[in-house]
């Protein structure tokens, strides 16, 4: 299958920071140049802005978060991840909340030697998992609008904001990566510190990357709304130049 290429969304939209794909690949050859994980994943940003990839696996994973939700290597024991979770970071209110939480939420299940993250590869679309775009509140509004566009009564949300590390956010957190569902992340206290104040992240699953590329020019994306929020924003920036 080939790789949509969500053209009309990204102009309507006005995201201009690269599109950052999660993939599970045998084969790593297909992304260049790669970089090992040495510390928190989104340590990288940088370097995904300028056309780079992460490469994490069961040996080299960087954070231990990301070496137990990313690849279901067990790198505290739970007593050990309670209580830095609950006493360290102060994450839930008690050691009770936080070991529930930790016996309900399931690692992501690795199904090749490589996890790549990084800039849309096309040539290996076959093992895209996710799709994240990094997006202003604006930007977040138009996508959290495209998410429900082909939404019914009854369908599982399509957008989710849970509880959980930057890199779970990225796939860990989806249930099921075959229903068209987006998570809203990067609100991880931990891994802010990487990417610029104004940004949170928006991740989709492949059925929605795909639904939310063939919205075209009938949609939300042609109509008022967009064009007001975009006139007033050019407003207030001039406004703003005026007093300066």
């Amino acid at each position: 299958m080939t790789q949509p290429e969500p053209q009309y969304l990204i102009k309507k939209t006005g995201i201009t920071l690269p599109l950052v794909g999660f993939y599970d690949t045998p084969d790593k050859s297909t992304f260049d140049p790669l970089l090992r994980s040495n510390t928190c994943v989104f340590a990288n940003y940088k370097q995904w802005k300028n056309g780079k990839y992460t490469l994490i696996t069961k040996e080299q994973y960087g954070c231990p978060g990301a070496g137990t939700w990313l690849c279901n290597v067990k790198t505290k024991s739970r007593e050990d991840y309670i209580k830095f979770l609950a006493d360290d970071e102060g994450l839930k209110a008690n050691h009770e909340l936080m070991g529930k939480w930790l016996d309900y939420v399931q690692p992501y299940k690795q199904q090749h030697d490589f996890l790549v993250i990084g800039p849309l590869n096309k040539k290996a679309y076959e093992y895209l998992k996710t799709v994240t775009f990094f997006v202003n509140p604006d930007q977040l509004s138009m996508l959290m609008i495209g998410a429900q566009l082909f939404s019914s009564p009854g369908d599982p949300q399509p957008v989710l904001a849970p509880f959980g590390s930057g890199c779970m956010q990225l796939i860990s957190l989806f249930n099921d990566l075959d229903i068209p569902q987006a998570i809203i992340g990067a609100t991880d206290m931990a891994m802010r510190k990487y990417i610029p104040h104004d940004i949170l992240a928006f991740t989709v699953t492949k059925p929605l990357f795909n639904q939310l590329s063939g919205i075209g020019k009938g949609s939300y994306l042609g109509k008022r709304f967009i064009k007001e929020l975009k006139k007033s924003r050019r407003l207030s920036r001039l406004s703003s130049k005026t007093y300066l």
